[in-house]
């Protein structure tokens, strides 16, 4: 195995990083369709996703994502991809992933590597708050799935099913 071809062709590199602090606010928050207050006390936490790298600011090479679920049982049922692998690191609390095989309940630091068509699906079901990284290879426009994700309920059959397959996505 070698390394990819050459893709920068300069002599001296260039300044073109970008830092993100962990302080940053999200990017998107999909908050419980239970939540009367959103922003009172004691109201329901939801799902935050933070767009770390997307395919844009990659240019296409992979989307990384921190998404920070709340105690609120959630997560997506059993999919897969055809155009690209995803993987989940877990930063802090549980979530149960499942590999195609079985469930496991990981916690800080386990990792779910799944190749383009590989069957998984995870869920907060702790009830306490979980953080994981998402990284999807290629690189895909994940930022509108996360957001439409929220207003599924307002579409037809047909409008559902065209948006999972607009998203690479083929739930079993």
């Amino acid at each position: 195995m070698s390394y990819p071809d050459p893709r920068y062709f300069g002599e001296h590199g260039e300044i073109s990083a970008s830092f993100r602090p962990a302080s940053t606010a999200p990017d998107f928050v999909a908050k419980p369709p239970a939540a009367e207050d959103p922003d009172g006390p004691g109201a329901p936490q939801g799902t935050a996703y933070h767009y770390l790298s997307t395919t844009v600011s990659t240019g296409g090479e992979y989307g990384l994502y921190r998404v920070d679920m709340g105690p609120e049982a959630s997560g997506p049922s059993t999919h897969f991809h055809k155009a690209m692998s995803e993987s989940f690191f877990i930063l802090s609390g549980t979530m149960r992933l499942f590999d195609g095989r079985r469930w496991v309940d990981a916690t800080s630091g386990d990792y779910l590597y799944v190749p383009v068509g590989g069957l998984h699906a995870f869920r907060n079901e702790s009830g306490e708050p979980a953080s994981m990284l998402m990284l999807f290879a290629p690189g895909a426009p994940r930022e509108d799935y996360f957001e439409g994700v929220t207003e599924l309920a307002g579409l037809s059959e047909d409008e559902r099913r065209e948006f999972f397959l607009r998203h690479d996505s083929f739930f079993v």
